[in-house]
C-alpha cells in the first residue's frame, strides 16, 4: 500500500523521539530519516521503526527481568511512582538548599526560604504518588523549580509584594500517565518561580537531530523531485 506524506512524517517524528532519548545514535537517525522520507509503501516505513519501543517505555536489559527506566523527561513515568520517599522538604535561612538529581518527591514536600534560596529539579525524579504537592514558602528569598514539559503541573501560589508564578516553557505536552504535582504557596517580599525545560543532554540531542534532518531535506533538495517524499528514489537501510 503506498505511504502518505503524513504516514512519513509519524514514522519521522517517532525516529526524532527515538534520538531524543538515546536508542539511535546520530547517523543511524539520520540514515532512517532519509529513507523514510523517500519511502514510497508501508513495508518500507515498517521496518524503520519495528525496533523501537513507543517513546517513553523502558525496556528490559539482556538477561534480565527488571526493567531499566531512562533518566530525565524522557523516562518512563509508570516507573517512577511508588517509590519511598527521600526528601519531605527543604529549608533555608541565610543559605540555600537543592533538590536535584535522582531523588523521590514525597506526596507532601515543603520548601522554605527566608533570606536565601532553594532550587527543586523534578526533571530526573521519582514520586512517591501519582498526586504531589509542593508547598513553597518564601519570605525575603527565592525559590525555584524546574519540571519536564511531559510532567502534568499546577501552579497556585500567592505572590505578596513579590512574584509566584511561571516563567518561560518550553515546547512539549503533558502525558496523562506523568504524575500530577500541585505547586502551592506564598512569596513575601521574594519569589516562587516555576519553569518547564528539559534537561541539556536532551536538547543537545534534538539540536543533533535536528541539524540531521535538515541536512536530509537539503540533500533530497539537491538530488532533485524525483528523491523526495512519492518520489522513484530511495535508499536501503543498512
Amino acid at each position: 500500500m503506498r505511504a502518505s506524506d503524513a504516514e512519513r512524517e509519524r514514522i519521522a517524528e517517532l525516529l526524532r523521539e527515538a534520538v531524543a532519548e538515546g536508542r539511535l545514535e546520530m547517523d543511524e537517525f539520520e540514515q532512517r530519516l532519509e529513507t523514510a522520507y523517500t519511502a514510497r509503501t508501508h513495508g518500507e516505513l515498517e521496518p524503520l521503526v519495528r525496533d523501537l519501543p513507543a517513546p517513553g517505555t523502558a525496556v528490559a536489559p539482556v538477561g534480565s527481568s527488571a526493567p531499566a527506566p531512562l533518566r530525565g523527561s524522557a523516562a518512563n513515568w509508570p516507573a517512577r511512582i511508588g517509590s519511598t520517599a527521600t526528601s519531605k522538604g527543604g529549608f533555608a535561612l541565610w543559605g540555600g538548599f537543592n533538590r536535584k538529581g535522582r531523588w523521590t518527591v514525597s506526596r507532601k514536600f515543603t520548601a522554605f526560604a527566608m533570606w536565601g534560596g532553594g532550587e527543586i529539579d523534578l526533571r530526573e525524579a521519582d514520586f512517591e504518588d501519582r498526586e504531589v504537592v509542593i508547598r513553597c514558602i518564601a519570605i525575603m528569598g527565592g525559590i525555584h523549580v524546574t519540571a519536564p514539559p511531559e510532567l502534568n503541573v499546577d501552579v497556585r501560589g500567592v505572590g505578596i509584594m513579590g512574584g509566584f508564578g511561571e516563567g518561560p516553557n518550553e515546547d512539549g505536552e503533558t502525558v496523562p500517565e506523568a504524575p500530577r504535582v500541585r505547586i502551592t504557596g506564598l512569596a513575601l517580599m521574594g519569589g516562587v518561580g516555576v519553569e518547564r525545560k528539559r534537561t541539556k543532554a536532551e536538547r543537545r540531542r534534538l539540536k543533533e537531530a535536528e541539524e540531521a534532518e535538515r541536512a536530509v531535506r537539503e540533500r533530497q533538495r539537491l538530488d532533485g523531485p524525483g528523491q523526495g517524499p512519492g518520489g522513484g528514489g530511495r535508499k536501503e537501510l543498512g
